[in-house]
């Protein structure tokens, strides 16, 4: 891990982390590594890119969370942002959801490593999670998660009325939106402002898609 571009990253989104969540975020990418040896869960391996890939992109989503929120991870794969919310975020509730149980298993792995007594891994398909958990979730996200259509398609039942369903894209999302807004408003959902971020040492442009369910 790179401290001092994650360091510089925390201040410059007006986060405080502990030296216990600083370890927690190093010893995380160390067992990815671990783990990427024999099992396949990223393609990103680079100290500076995993850095600012896996932990710096998904320190964006945190100022968007609020005290208590129950959090949902769609496709959560090797478990960004989902394990970075868990660590930085304790008073929230983490579920993470991926229909590749050895990704699953690398979080629980995790989970159980750093105590993450507010995480929840599941291995399954979102599309099955609204029969029970239906409203039950205060934002949901996905960060490589199929399409902006079938993330909304899929998410927007899972969301509490006055939620957030936040996609993290590329910087292009815009455009995306727009071709989108009538099956957007016809989940209930209501586009807020998006948040336009560039990623460090020029690793691409990125973007919060943010919408709110209104009904």
């Amino acid at each position: 891990m790179n401290r001092e571009l994650l360091t510089k990253a925390v201040a410059e989104l007006n986060l405080e982390l502990t030296e216990q969540q600083y370890g927690a975020c190093e010893l995380l990418l160390q067992e990815l590594l671990r783990w990427n040896k024999k099992i396949n869960l990223t393609a990103i391996t680079g100290r500076d890119e995993m850095t600012i890939k896996h932990l710096i992109d998904s320190l964006h989503l945190v100022p968007e969370l609020r005290p208590g929120d129950r959090i949902l991870d769609v496709g959560s794969g090797a478990g960004f942002p989902a394990l970075v919310l868990a660590i930085v975020r304790p008073d929230c509730l983490i579920t993470s959801i991926d229909a590749v149980g050895k990704k699953i298993s690398f979080q629980k792995h995790i989970g159980r490593l750093l105590k993450l007594t507010n995480l929840e891994p599941l291995h399954g398909r979102v599309e099955l999670l609204a029969a029970d958990r239906s409203g039950g979730f205060d934002l949901v996200t996905s960060r490589a998660f199929s399409s902006l259509e079938l993330f909304v398609e899929l998410a927007a039942p899972l969301v509490s009325v006055g939620g957030r369903l936040v996609s993290m894209r590329g910087i292009d999302a815009e455009q995306e939106v727009g071709l989108l807004k009538e099956s957007i408003a016809a989940a209930g959902l209501r586009v807020e402002p998006a948040v336009n971020y560039r990623l460090p040492l020029k690793m691409g442009g990125r973007s919060l898609v943010i919408m709110r369910k209104a009904r």
